[in-house]
């Protein structure tokens, strides 16, 4: 297998860069385009994996991109990073025991700003 592989590269022929390069297929780089939306790059943080410029978030892309290219759905690949990465890596993360207090923040922070909202009515009234 190697001495193919030195053969095709003897020739020039490599794989497809597919963390800089789009599918041939539009309806499949539009299914991989959104999943990489949906993914949290892991160095930036801050970005998705489109949108990085890391050299990590083009490793991620090109994952993203040979599997849908293999058929896998973006579902099962989402799943597949998420157990390779940690939930951190989706924007959308399951709700689970670890990501419980994730969830439940918004709704906490939103009574703690009532609770104080209706004590300072009170005290004017």
């Amino acid at each position: 297998m190697s001495l193919w592989l030195a053969l095709a590269l003897a020739a020039g022929t490599t794989a497809p860069d597919y963390g800089n390069t789009q599918l041939a297929d539009p309806r499949a780089e539009a299914q991989a385009r959104e999943l990489m939306g949906e993914l949290r790059c892991v160095v930036c943080q801050g970005q998705s994996i489109a949108d990085s410029d890391a050299d990590m978030a083009a490793d991620m892309r090109a994952l993203v991109r040979q599997r849908i290219a293999r058929g896998e759905s973006p579902e099962a690949i989402r799943h597949w990073l998420i157990e390779r990465y940690g939930d951190y890596v989706s924007y959308d993360p399951p709700l689970s025991g670890a990501t419980a207090l994730l969830w439940a923040t918004p709704i906490l922070l939103l009574g703690v700003g009532a609770w104080i909202a209706r004590s300072s009515f009170r005290r004017r009234g």
